[in-house]
């Protein structure tokens, strides 16, 4: 999936992180119809919710290949908003089903990049991963970026070592949209008027009707 950014400003850039996933801060809905964060760094701060998984399988001296998902997975029209992903194939609980892969830069060089296209600065693939680097899945991205969010997830991120993974948290039917949880935490208080901003469209029987998830 991809985001928009519509300030196109570099100042504002940095504002918010979705569960990895950059935002902007202006009055613009992403792809998914988020409403970008309308405050300054210093009032509002996403936190990323990936899971660290260094002491599972996912090590840097056992490289990690995701399996080859062209003909287990595709990008198609989905019910939730935009683009999704979905399973062509069944799918078993707790499998690699993808890596988000690209390009990792600086947070500096992913400010002095956005945006990626002057004639429309809306569109970013930025996923950060650490306080220093961020993947720009717009170099060496693949289908990963469109997977969208549900309060009901059947996938996870899983990081290790800079790299970010989608894991299946159960099984998955064959024709079933992926999605995981984004996560996103705002440091300010959550007011009516503040979940209002970030409305959460999955249709799960447990939806938050939010993307903002309960603080620690």
């Amino acid at each position: 999936m991809f985001f928009k950014l519509a300030c196109g400003g570099r100042e504002r850039f940095d504002d918010v992180l979705r569960h990895g996933r950059l935002f902007g801060d202006d009055q613009c809905f992403t792809h998914e119809c988020v409403p970008c964060i309308q405050s300054a760094l210093s009032r509002a701060r996403a936190r990323a919710h990936v899971r660290i998984q260094l002491n599972r399988v996912f090590n840097l001296t056992s490289p990690i290949i995701a399996p080859a998902h062209g003909k287990r997975i595709e990008v198609r029209s989905s019910g939730v908003h935009g683009k999704g992903v979905f399973a062509l194939v069944p799918i078993a609980k707790g499998e690699i089903i993808i890596e988000y892969t690209g390009e990792v830069i600086s947070w500096k060089k992913a400010q002095k990049r956005h945006p990626h296209d002057p004639s429309d600065p809306n569109h970013t693939f930025y996923f950060h991963v650490s306080k220093k680097n961020v993947i720009d899945a717009l170099y060496g991205g693949n289908d990963a970026r469109w997977i969208n969010h549900s309060c009901a997830p059947n996938c996870e991120a899983d990081e290790a070592g800079g790299r970010i993974f989608i894991r299946t948290l159960r099984k998955i039917k064959a024709g079933e949209e992926l999605h995981y949880d984004y996560g996103l935490v705002i440091d300010e208080k959550y007011t009516p008027e503040l979940l209002a901003d970030y409305p959460c469209r999955c249709g799960s029987s447990v939806c938050r009707g939010t993307l903002l998830s309960p603080k620690d």
